[in-house]
């Protein structure tokens, strides 16, 4: 549709469209600019009043003959503001609109003139509470896509830093921004994303990164490891976008996706790099290990326990101390879902409830459980390790993907007895090497293919690189 140079028709016709009459949050405004009439569309509580105020100071000092025959010489002579734009389709200046922008018409030109005063409610740039840092930085993304492009621009400022806008819903028009660095990325991959991205058809992003992950990601669903990184921490999504990564960013989202992502950039933290060399990687080991025995732990202490021959001496201790009445297989079992049901009721516990109600379940699942013959305590205790053990993970993903893998092996386990054990570790093991990133690369890069300088900085955490400039001392 081309708008007409007539008020009347276009109001008649936006009236209709945004029903203005139900609708108490679409507000529209009659004035006078210039001695000609004049209204102004914009939803209440997404613009600036301040900044409206002035711009309708400037429009009433305006002199009928001091009008412009144009609109764009009217936009550019009569718009105390930086953000203009002009607009002839009616479909953009309805999302347009809807995202917050304020749309005047004037009576006599033919376009939408519309002004970027947004202002969204938002909360405070503070700490993630699942990406906390013991030195470092703490601020991290919003809900806000603004206020996230900006914590990234404040840490990196040149030139070839770029934020592409772009939309994904035909019912939510989401704003979707792809960060990354010219000359550093991969252009092929980030052509090939843009593209996955502008050819989405879906109704709405409901669930922001985890929908437009599926709708990037469609195959291979049956494997848990994540094929994204995730980020709160707008100094991760930094020194991602260094090192030639993309970051998307999706509106109404506090998380950055980081791609392409591998098993190791999942397994990175910020406080690697926040300490010393030495003490950056002993971190790293440290939750590399950690992970491991969390797969491994259990499986590992049934097969013993289904064959005490193969305990040397020394390992004899770990034997069950008394006799178990329910299987250790269905204890396992048992206490995984238990764990996962503790952590749902501790998300939705009201915070003033939260302690009690962890005194209660330590309680009742540690001393009672045991006395009432449901639970060795050696079943307690090395549960209460992998449980710990899992929260060393800052990526969700990983950690229940670690999960599943770990109950495959333990019902391969009490199934086959050491052939289950041997099938699922090679299950496990095949989920991670023939898992690709998005980019089509091996997840587990560098081990395959094989590349030494860039596998020793996956596992060592050395010296940043520098150079020195002329004239230092």
């Amino acid at each position: 549709m081309k708008f007409s140079t007539h008020l009347q028709e276009n109001m008649a016709y936006f009236n209709e469209k945004l029903d203005v009459a139900s609708n108490f949050d679409v507000v529209y405004r009659v004035a006078k600019v210039g001695g000609r009439d004049a209204c102004l569309y914009f939803v209440d509580g997404f613009t600036k009043d301040e900044v409206l105020l002035k711009i309708m100071q400037v429009w009433e000092s305006i002199k009928p003959e001091a009008m412009p025959k144009e609109v764009h010489d009217f936009s550019k002579q009569y718009f105390p503001y930086g953000e203009v734009g002009l607009l002839d389709k009616e479909e953009d200046v309805i999302v347009q609109l809807l995202t917050g922008i304020c749309c005047i018409f004037i009576d006599g030109y033919d376009r939408c003139l519309t002004i970027d005063c947004r202002t969204y409610p938002s909360r405070g740039v503070s700490e993630p509470e699942k990406d906390k840092v013991m030195r470092g930085s703490r601020d991290g993304f919003v809900e806000t896509l603004i206020f996230n492009t900006a914590l990234i621009r404040r840490r990196i400022r040149d030139p070839k830093l770029t934020m592409e806008i772009l939309t994904a819903g035909e019912s939510s028009h989401t704003d979707i921004a792809v960060c990354y660095m010219k000359g550093r990325v991969d252009t092929q991959m980030l052509d090939r994303i843009k593209k996955r991205i502008q050819k989405l058809h879906v109704d709405a992003l409901t669930m922001n990164q985890e929908s437009l992950a599926e709708c990037l990601y469609p195959h291979k669903w049956y494997n848990p490891f994540p094929k994204f990184k995730f980020s709160e921490r707008p100094d991760t999504a930094a020194a991602s976008i260094l090192e030639g990564n993309i970051i998307i960013l999706v509106d109404n989202s506090p998380a950055a996706m980081i791609l392409p992502s591998s098993v190791f950039d999942i397994i990175e933290e910020a406080d690697d790099y926040y300490f010393p060399p030495i003490t950056g990687t002993y971190l790293r080991l440290s939750r590399m290990g950690i992970s491991f025995l969390a797969l491994f732990l259990t499986p590992t202490w049934l097969l013993l326990m289904q064959n005490p021959r193969l305990l040397p001496p020394w390992l004899e201790f770990i034997l069950l101390s008394e006799t178990p009445f329910v299987p250790l297989v269905f204890q396992l079992f048992i206490l995984e879902f238990a764990i996962d049901g503790l952590r749902l009721a501790a998300i939705n516990t009201p915070s003033m409830l939260t302690t009690p109600l962890s005194v209660i379940a330590g309680i009742v699942l540690g001393e009672y459980s045991v006395k009432s013959g449901w639970f060795n305590s050696e079943t307690m205790l090395y549960m209460a390790f992998v449980t710990i053990a899992n929260y060393s993970q800052a990526s969700f993903e990983l950690g229940y993907a670690i999960k599943f893998m770990r109950m495959l092996i333990l019902l391969l386990t009490a199934i086959f007895n050491g052939w289950g054990y041997a099938a699922g570790v090679i299950l496990s093991i095949c989920a991670i090497v023939f898992n690709k990133t998005i980019a089509g690369k091996s997840y587990i890069y560098p081990l395959i293919p094989f590349h030494w300088s860039e596998l020793k900085k996956r596992f060592l955490r050395g010296r940043l690189p520098f150079t020195e400039k002329e004239g230092g001392l």
